[in-house]
């Protein structure tokens, strides 16, 4: 055993380890930048103005939540919107109004005409 030798070889069983650390770095670098420009273009940005009806995202904690239950609450409306993303919205059945920042979506609903016919099912005879 030649102890020069056995030292050469170890130096470079480590420098090939650590070369093959950096190319798993550089791998790991490139699949999170990917993944995030993937996830970037599936965000839906959504702007809102003073005066429209919104919908508000109830995220409390349920122990037994319902499922037919919807998770979306309102219509409220907006009535401020601030630059770094707060939303001050109004609700107009009680007359307050709070600050959010973020899960708010449109309100497309409220009063639209339908169109509706009526038929009289008659018993056979």
């Amino acid at each position: 055993m030649d102890s020069k030798q056995a030292g050469a070889l170890r130096i470079l069983q480590l420098n090939e380890l650590e070369e093959f650390r950096y190319h798993a770095f550089e791998s790991a670098k490139l699949y999170k930048e990917r993944t995030k420009q993937w996830h970037d273009q599936h965000i839906l940005h959504r702007t809102f103005e003073p005066g429209q009806l919104v919908l508000l995202f109830n995220s409390r904690l349920r122990l037994f939540p319902e499922k037919l239950k919807s998770q979306w609450s309102g219509p409220f409306k907006v009535l401020s919107v601030a630059p770094h993303g707060t939303i001050e919205v109004l609700d107009e059945r009680t007359g307050k109004s709070f600050k959010v920042n973020g899960q708010l979506k449109h309100y497309w609903g409220g009063d639209i005409e339908r169109l509706k016919s009526v038929v009289h099912l008659v018993d056979p005879p």
